[in-house]
């Protein structure tokens, strides 16, 4: 006699569901991303992303301090800088708003984790990731140069005290060329996590207002990958891995959680997801006029990257995520 299945049963009360639930969420899985300009004087709201700010050096240790306090382990910084030019100067120089930040954060919250973005358009004044020239609207990358200057930005950052560099521009052969140039400084132990597969995605208008970075001509496609295409982005990770990433990230995260589930099941490095300004964004401004319970859907987002595999998540939202986690 064949015996009566009912899943249901494990579902008639909190307890029960609490019991047999295959994923949870944790303080402990966020990372912060985080902008910090020196062109302000005060805390600036980014008008795309509601609760999301430019800050100022004080300010950002202030916000970091706060973050770590409720539980968040890490933070992901971006910088803005006064000055802009066409070499992207200010992202390798020792004075550079990022590295100046690195240094604040590791004297007033040691145990914070600091991750620095490793990339050249907020830096180079036409908004592009590496040396350009233009053919009309056409942008046209430097790869080998670019990757000099981007191996210079990480080591200056390492030693201004950064914990993990984190190359975002999706130049070939960054991984290896960043990975050769830390060793030679003697950071042999600090981690490279990759943007190993960033998409060329409509999603990151916000982010593009809050780091001042939007290109001033022609876009990202040359660069940043087809949409359409998840074996280049096993490739593009394989690639990165070989040249010595230590953790891989998909960039953005829910249009692409098959990829985070392909590419943790493939190569079981730990795999990052980035829930993106846009994605940010959409939920807070649904939010703001009543259409979703916000907390609800972002709660049931970050299952969902879980559930896809991702050991870690930046997300605007991890400093409430963290509060929500807490009770």
């Amino acid at each position: 006699m064949d015996l009566p299945i009912r899943p249901r049963r494990l579902r008639a009360s909190p307890a029960l569901r609490a019991l047999v639930r295959e994923t949870t969420l944790s303080a402990g899985d966020f990372i912060l991303p985080l902008f910090v300009s020196e062109k302000i004087t005060a805390p600036v709201a980014v008008a795309s992303m509601p609760g999301v700010f430019q800050f100022t050096e004080k300010a950002l240790v202030e916000e970091a301090a706060g973050a770590f306090a409720d539980g968040v382990p890490a933070v992901l910084l971006f910088g803005i800088p006064a000055h802009k030019d066409e070499q992207a100067t200010q992202a390798y120089a020792d004075d550079g708003v990022v590295q100046r930040a690195v240094r604040t954060l590791k004297k007033t919250v040691p145990e914070l984790l600091i991750i620095t973005d490793v990339c050249l358009c907020e830096f180079m004044s036409h908004g592009h990731c590496g040396v350009t020239t233009f053919d009309g609207d056409h942008a046209r990358i430097a790869n080998d140069a670019s990757v000099e200057l981007l191996a210079k930005t990480a080591v200056s950052h390492a030693r201004a005290g950064a914990d993990i560099v984190a190359p975002s521009d999706m130049m070939d052969g960054r991984i290896g060329a960043l990975r050769r140039a830390l060793d030679t400084a003697g950071f042999t132990d600090t981690p490279i996590l990759s943007y190993a597969a960033k998409f060329a995605s409509a999603f990151y208008g916000p982010f593009r207002d809050a780091a001042e970075s939007a290109p001033t001509a022609g876009d990202r496609r040359t660069y940043q990958m087809d949409p359409a295409n998840a074996c280049e982005a096993l490739r593009e990770v394989a690639l990165d891995i070989a040249e010595g990433a230590d953790l891989v990230m998909v960039k953005p995260g829910l249009p692409y959680l098959d990829l985070v589930w392909r590419i943790k099941e493939r190569f079981g490095l730990p795999t990052a997801a980035y829930h993106v300004s846009g994605e940010y964004a959409m939920l807070k401004t649904a939010a703001e006029r009543g259409w979703l319970d916000e907390k609800a859907c972002v709660l049931e987002q970050m299952l969902a990257f879980k559930r896809a595999g991702a050991d870690l998540i930046l997300t605007y939202y991890a400093r409430q995520l963290a509060l929500w986690l807490r009770g």
